[in-house]
């Protein structure tokens, strides 16, 4: 019997649950602060500090999708969207290379 029959037999209703992230490296949780930063949390638990203002105040984003992300509205707007930090003009950052500097540093600099 596959593991998805076994939901299946298991659950009330016949309802199978979600499936939750495996990869350690998946956002769970973003919170958009002042300063151009997000605090983050992963799928293991493991939490860090992006930090995006340098980049974002560097020329190398000019006439990208991310240079709208200066407005501290949009900003603001930091939402998760399979596993990754994305906003709703479309930018979005990489979780996997967040995730290892995080765990190395407890930090990500996004640089440009």
């Amino acid at each position: 019997m596959s593991s998805t029959q076994a939901a299946q037999a298991d659950s009330p209703l016949g309802i199978v649950p979600t499936p939750r992230p495996a990869t350690a490296w998946r956002v769970t949780a973003v919170h958009a602060r002042p300063g151009m930063c997000l605090d983050v949390i992963f799928a293991d638990g493991t939490r860090g500090e992006v930090r995006m203002d340098a980049f974002l105040l560097s020329e190398a984003v000019k006439g990208t999708v991310f240079e709208a992300l200066r407005e501290p509205e949009l900003f603001q707007d930091a939402l998760i969207l399979l596993g990754a930090v994305s906003w709703p003009n479309g930018a979005d950052l990489a979780p996997d290379a967040m995730y290892d500097a995080i765990r190395a540093n407890g930090y990500w600099s996004v640089e440009a």
